[in-house]
């Protein structure tokens, strides 16, 4: 399943556009906030796949008939793009746990890269639900390598992918491995370069978000 929040008007798309905005992007503050907003409207559409108990609760004046969120949650993010997404998926699943992967694409000189992996910590994914978030997905490469990591050894029970902007090819790709996975996105690009760059995309997320990064 693909649920892209560009394909029916809302609020998420004022949102994508001031992140796209080159104008915009002059506001790292509002930048990240705009990043967590898309996290938090895209964990409200994944509350809705999920799977829900009805309980009972005592309120000051009597007994309520209400609804309880059965599923257990890991939300895992790529640093460093992603933490404003996570920040965003976490205010609405707060209970969740939590992982963190620290990986960057390592060029060569012949103008291909590979994606490096420096840093991973996560809890058991087995029997839970995984939501796994990268600002952008280019070629679909980093989620896979993160995933992976995550699920060497236990897997999940399903796998959400979250992104703000996603390419058409990394989409394509990351079905294509993970068939049965859930991909959340603000938009779909079709193009993309060379060098894998999202056109139009918008930028650096990472950059946009925390500044320019040190040069190697």
């Amino acid at each position: 399943m693909i649920f892209n929040l560009s394909d029916k008007p809302s609020i998420a798309q004022d949102f994508i556009r001031q992140l796209r905005d080159h104008k915009v992007q002059a506001d790292p503050a509002r930048f990240r906030r705009n990043l967590r907003r898309i996290g938090q409207v895209l964990a409200y559409e994944i509350s809705q796949m999920l799977d829900y108990a009805e309980v009972e609760v005592e309120t000051p004046l009597g007994t309520a008939r209400c609804s309880r969120l059965e599923n257990k949650l890991v939300l895992a993010t790529i640093l460093r793009a992603g933490l404003p997404l996570h920040d965003g998926l976490l205010s609405f699943f707060g209970d969740a746990e939590n992982a963190f992967i620290a990986s960057y694409r390592r060029h060569h000189k012949d103008g291909t890269f590979e994606i490096a992996m420096e840093y991973a910590t996560f809890p058991s994914v087995k029997g839970k639900t995984l939501v796994l978030a990268d600002a952008m997905i280019a070629t679909g490469s980093s989620i896979e390598h993160a995933y992976e990591a995550i699920s060497a050894e236990e897997k999940p029970i399903s796998l959400h992918v979250v992104s703000a902007i996603a390419s058409s090819q990394g989409v394509d790709r990351l079905k294509r491995i993970y068939p049965n996975c859930f991909i959340w996105t603000g938009a779909i690009d079709d193009e993309l370069t060379a060098k894998s760059y999202i056109v139009p995309g918008l930028g650096d997320a990472g950059d946009l978000a925390y500044g320019l990064k040190g040069q190697d």
